[in-house]
């Protein structure tokens, strides 16, 4: 039961900080007894670092999308469309990925 910084956002994603205070657990200088317990949280506003990736990624398929409706519009672009299309498949599998790691981490014990 060693004591840690945390840090957390508005989002509910949280992460471990750096080692603050050694319980009367552990005897030996420099190690903790492997349980962590909050120190101190510290609140952030704004977007923790998965937010930001999925906001990244979202305009990144925004943009693919308007190129493939403009491509549609010009004609003569079918092998252009269709890898874009793929990329936008991987992305999606990519945001989907980054949700449930989110989700995981929102739901864990601090």
């Amino acid at each position: 039961m060693c004591y840690f910084e945390q840090t957390a956002w508005t989002c509910g994603y949280w992460k471990w900080g750096n080692f603050r205070q050694q319980c009367n657990k552990e005897y030996r200088t420099g190690e903790t007894c492997g349980l962590k317990l909050v120190y101190s949280t510290t609140y952030l506003t704004g977007q923790c670092k998965i937010c930001d990736q999925v906001n990244k990624k979202d305009r990144r398929i925004r943009k693919m999308t308007e190129d493939i409706q403009r491509w549609q519009r010009e004609g003569n672009r079918r092998a252009t469309i269709e890898k874009t299309t793929q990329d936008i498949v991987e992305i999606q599998n990519q945001i989907d990925d980054l949700w449930r790691s989110h989700q995981d981490k929102k739901r864990s014990i601090c």
